[in-house]
């Protein structure tokens, strides 16, 4: 299980604009900030398909926090 203050500082990071929701652009600009450029905006998609509960197209924190503890 991960620690919600750490995940919580992660989400942020990875929630470029700080609108409170992960997309798949900022999924993919994060996955490159760290070095994998190869991570395309339809595989973003799909990672954030398979991890968004209530289809809306973004991950919000709760649904980050679900993922992680999987």
């Amino acid at each position: 299980m991960a620690d919600i203050e750490e995940a919580r500082k992660q989400f942020q990071r990875i929630d470029a604009d700080g609108d409170g929701f992960i997309t798949a652009a900022e999924f993919k600009s994060a996955l490159a900030q760290q070095g994998d450029f190869n991570v395309t905006e339809t595989v973003a998609e799909a990672v954030i398909k398979t991890r968004d509960i209530d289809g809306d197209k973004v991950l919000s924190f709760d649904e980050f926090w679900a993922y992680l503890n999987k």
